[in-house]
């Protein structure tokens, strides 16, 4: 695959974008709170018998329980053979009884009931699938001039684009959206995943994180995954870009908040393109802003302090 040189986020000027800048943070946001409520939502293509797809989902349940049980155990330092030993017997055992479970239901299905087995076990396998991928996700952009990604996530042109350099222990954890309009994955796919098969695997990843309409194509998305909630970021901030609604007092805020960070940072502004709807970036003036910056409203009054006094004084008289 063919990275960028640089990928960007667009966001509101707040608490969460200082931390972004000034911590070197970024946040992973759980994919059931997307705006499009069918993102990260894959259909299974049932291409397989309800035999195989039993085990398939045997499989996909086995390993959720199993790695809910080692979490559960590390946290009260059991970690001996016996614990291993146990842990692995269980989980093989839940997770044969939930399929059976599954079997059972099927097997008391009214005659009027529409959906086959090898449905039924679909929408299972399709659950545990997105139950296998808790990570959390940071939407990023190609693009650092598109009027839409300004309007719909740079709070219209007021907020603030930070533009990252991706270094390359980073890429591996970084996916390219496409936009074909099949949310599909095979359930022949999933079997070789869980079999071992690595290129299985990333058509997996693929069919379930990134994903989405032709309609967000204007986004040109890519996505890094990782644990959910704040982390250190894994790329390096190389510039931030202010919208043209931006204010001079965020501008001031965030240049002087990030002087002393060691490897520098450089700032721009958008301008609209004249007689187009295009944007353009130019840099940053800092020494106006700096001048100006920071600045008490009584300093004008203050000059004219002794005239003020002179004339309150013949009122006086």
């Amino acid at each position: 695959m063919t990275f960028p040189n640089k990928l960007y986020k667009y966001r509101a000027f707040n608490d969460r974008s200082l931390d972004q800048a000034v911590g070197d943070q970024l946040f992973y946001a759980d994919p059931t709170t997307f705006n499009d409520p069918l993102d990260t939502k894959p259909n299974l293509e049932a291409d397989l018998d309800e035999f195989a797809l039993a085990e398939i989902l045997n499989q996909l349940l086995e390993q959720r329980i199993q790695a809910e049980m080692d979490a559960a155990a590390k946290m009260i330092k059991y970690k001996g053979p016996k614990t291993i030993n146990h842990i692995s017997q269980q989980s093989k055992r839940r997770a044969q009884g939930m399929v059976d479970q599954v079997r059972e239901g099927i097997a008391n299905i009214d005659d009027e009931f529409d959906a086959t087995p090898a449905e039924i076990f679909s929408g299972f396998i399709e659950r545990e699938l997105l139950r296998r991928y808790d990570k959390g996700i940071i939407s990023m952009a190609e693009r650092y001039n598109c009027p839409l990604m300004w309007s719909h996530y740079g709070d219209q042109h007021r907020g603030i684009c930070f533009g990252y350099s991706i270094p390359e222990d980073a890429r591996r954890h970084l996916y390219k959206v496409t936009y074909d309009g099949d949310r599909t994955v095979k359930a022949s796919s999933v079997q070789a995943m869980l079999r071992g098969s690595e290129d299985a695997r990333q058509l997996v990843d693929a069919a379930v994180l990134s994903r989405k309409a032709p309609d967000w194509e204007y986004e040109k998305e890519w996505r890094l995954v990782g644990t959910r909630g704040v982390q250190n970021s894994p790329l390096e901030l190389e510039e931030i870009i202010f919208g043209i609604r931006c204010s001079q007092t965020v501008k001031f805020s965030l240049l002087r908040s990030l002087n002393e960070r060691r490897r520098q940072v450089s700032f721009y502004e958008m301008r609209e393109q004249r007689g187009a709807f295009d944007l353009r970036r130019t840099e940053l003036d800092q020494t106006d802003l700096l001048a100006y910056f920071p600045r008490r409203s009584l300093d004008v009054y203050d000059h004219f302090s002794a005239l003020v006094s002179a004339i309150e004084a013949v009122q006086d008289n």
